[in-house]
Order: C-alpha cells, then structure tokens, then sequence
C-alpha cells in the first residue's frame, strides 16, 4: 500500500508499466468534471471508475483484495479513510474472478485517511476497506491497473 499526495504520484511510475498512462490521463482530464461510470484508457488493462460512494463506518466497510488489479484510488470530495490487513493475514476465501474480488468479514489491523489531493495505492497483497467517511456521500476515482 501507498499513500501520497497526487504531486508525487510520478515517483512511483516504475512499479507499474501502466502508471505512466494513469499521470497521462490525470494531465489531461480533471477527474471531478468527469462523469460518473467506467471510462477506458489501455482497454481491460487500465479504466479508471468514477463513482459516488456511501460513506460507511468502520464496521461496515468490507476488506477486498484483487488479484489482477491494483487500485489508485482518488477522494474527490471529501475525505476517505482506508482499512487496510496485509493479505498474508486475511483467511483464504472464494475468489470471484470475474468481478476479481474477495471481501472479507471483520474490522481492519490499520485505518489511513486520505483527502482530496491524495491517493492510496492498493496492490494484490493489499487487503484495503474503502469508502469509510462520516459524509454520506465520497466522490471518487478508482483507477484499475492490470497487476
């Protein structure tokens, strides 16, 4: 997992081939104008979500990992506070390859929060509980990167 701010999100381009097409897309979009759905950048490789999410409380975020994909997710709107477990600690579960997902039950080991002008990236080996924030409503971005 990281965490940064969105000024510094070229520092971590070589971990990713794909990321240098997220700083792309990010120079030449302004993600809170963008409307709401799935918008395509490299086809299934790399998408990036825009969507309103309900805010939850600790105990209703559910913790997910991905094994194709990492997460850039980007508050827009409000602040969002992230749990994160490393997977090596979570049970072993069903995996839902289409949707390439598995939540797990149970309160997080840590919690982040970011705000807008910040990012948490979320790879494989990174349980994360999104969308916890006392608003009713996050704005955010969900860029899906081909792991």
């Amino acid at each position: 997992m990281i965490i940064d701010t969105l000024d510094k999100l070229a520092c971590y381009e070589s971990l990713n081939p794909l990321f240098k097409e997220v700083l792309a897309f990010l120079k030449s979009n302004d993600l809170a104008a963008m409307e709401e759905g799935k918008h395509p950048i490299c086809g299934k490789d790399l998408f990036v979500n825009i969507q309103t999410a309900k805010g939850k409380k600790k105990e209703e975020a559910l913790l997910e990992t991905h094994r194709q994909m990492i997460d850039i997710q980007i508050p827009l709107n409000t602040c969002e506070t992230y749990g994160y477990t490393p997977l090596c600690s979570l049970p072993e579960l069903e995996y839902n390859a289409e949707k390439d997902i598995i939540k797990y039950e149970g309160l997080a080991d840590t919690y982040v929060t970011c705000k807008p002008g910040e990012f948490a990236i979320f790879f494989p080996q990174d349980g994360h509980a999104p969308c916890i924030s006392d608003e009713p409503e996050i704005k955010k971005a969900i860029f899906k990167v081909k792991a």
